[in-house]
């Protein structure tokens, strides 16, 4: 039986939300962007007015205020937008329970089993598409087809408001033509290697020889072939499942460029805090530790570490992660950017080795640990702080400004989010 798939993408999803709020600036050029004064000061996301001054996601806020000066400016409100995405996932379920999150405003759904009772692929996408509009103010454009890849190209190719079909009989039609790079995972990397082989669409990709693509890409390049033929079967899903978390981090880019030892340490103590946390919420252990830095000269590099077991206790993440740092850096660029993530998880509850000489503190600091998030929990997060990030007021302020911008995620099976609001 063939599948029906459609790929659900909210239309300008931060800046759609903020409009709806201030009624005052829904016919002017919106963009909600970072903050400046905290080096976040690019465009997240800008409503259909200020795409016609060809404003661009991930520009700096002078940019686009060069090519728009009456660009209004909107602060993003997070909590607002996974609302309003909670919303909208529980007008999917009316229809599936195959739904599979790409991103916080991006859904597939698998419809296949509902066509006998909502009827076919493009009327469950119209009806969802008008129950978005009615019920939530915001639109989406859908896309159907008979797979994923399919599915997800086809909701970027009208926009806003939209539906598009691509199916079986007309796909050569429609993808053939298409620059390589607008098929899903050919990044630009990706596509310049093509490119230099000849390989300008996603035609000549379906057209190339397998053997070829994997000898310039390894195994991916038959995968990417695969896609281009419209032979993906990569499943949905279901919506009541628990995504397989692969790994849970945060990062920050720091107010002020970090320029000395210390400082890192206090920022890896301060993220170790917030990562530790959410790794007990999910009652999930880790044993590999991975830093990412990035330069004053915004190059990153990224190591990891494995500890000797498994862990949620912040000390031991901050310290590995010190470490880690200690050999992998030697200054002769400042920092702007720490992060922290924990992989190779494992259930919390799940059995371990003990040793003979072992003297219980492993247990006394996770009783600790939860002891504080309890605390946290009743009074405030800031109940119980840390006494190294209270020696001074440039600590305490960086501080407070990673629990205002906590803004990492859970990195689940699927692909971090990729979004072109």
């Amino acid at each position: 039986m063939e599948r029906t798939v459609l790929h659900c993408d909210l239309n300008n999803f931060y800046a759609s939300v903020e409009c709806l709020y201030k009624p005052d600036i829904r016919n002017k050029p919106v963009a909600v962007c970072g903050s400046q004064s905290t080096r976040h000061g690019i465009v997240l996301a800008k409503n259909y007015m200020a795409k016609k001054y060809n404003i661009k996601t991930g520009e700096a806020i002078y940019e686009a205020k060069k090519k728009c000066p009456n660009l209004i400016i909107v602060k993003p409100n997070y909590k607002l937008y996974l609302k309003f995405s909670r919303l909208a996932f529980n007008i999917y379920k009316r229809y599936t329970d195959m739904i599979e999150p790409f991103g916080i405003d991006e859904c597939w759904l698998d419809v296949t089993g509902s066509a006998k009772l909502f009827g076919s692929g493009s009327k469950i996408a119209s009806e969802i598409k008008e129950q978005l509009k009615k019920e939530l103010g915001i639109t989406a454009s859908i896309g159907v087809s008979y797979n994923k890849i399919f599915a997800k190209l086809a909701s970027d190719m009208k926009k806003p408001d939209a539906i598009t079909l691509i199916d079986k009989n007309n796909f050569k039609d429609i993808v053939w033509p298409f620059p390589v790079d607008n098929l899903m995972y050919i990044g630009c990397s990706t596509a310049e290697k093509l490119n230099k082989s000849g390989i300008f669409t996603i035609g000549e990709l379906a057209h190339a020889s397998p053997s070829f693509l994997m000898q310039k890409l390894g195994k991916w390049g038959e995968t990417l072939w695969a896609f281009a033929n419209g032979y993906d079967e990569t499943p949905i899903e279901k919506a009541e499942n628990e995504p397989l978390i692969k790994g849970i981090g945060n990062s920050l880019t720091t107010p002020k460029d970090l320029i000395c030892n210390e400082e890192v340490k206090l920022l890896f103590y301060v993220l170790a805090d917030s990562v530790a946390e959410r790794l007990r919420r999910h009652n999930l252990k880790g044993k590999t530790v991975q830093i990412s830095i990035k330069a004053s000269d915004m190059k990153t590099i990224e190591r990891q570490e494995q500890l000797s077991h498994y862990t949620f206790i912040s000390t031991e993440i901050a310290e590995k992660a010190f470490k880690i740092f200690l050999r992998c850096w030697n200054w002769e660029k400042s920092v702007r950017l720490l992060g922290i993530r924990v992989t190779n998880l494992a259930n919390a509850d799940s059995y371990v080795q003990l040793s003979f000489l072992d003297d219980n503190k492993e247990t006394r600091r996770q009783l600790l640990e939860i002891c504080m998030d309890n605390i946290r929990e009743r009074y405030g997060h800031y109940s119980v702080q840390r006494a190294l990030l209270m020696t001074n007021a440039q600590n305490r302020l960086l501080h407070k400004d990673m629990e205002n911008r906590l803004e990492g995620g859970i990195c689940c099976k699927r692909q971090d989010e990729i979004s072109n609001r």
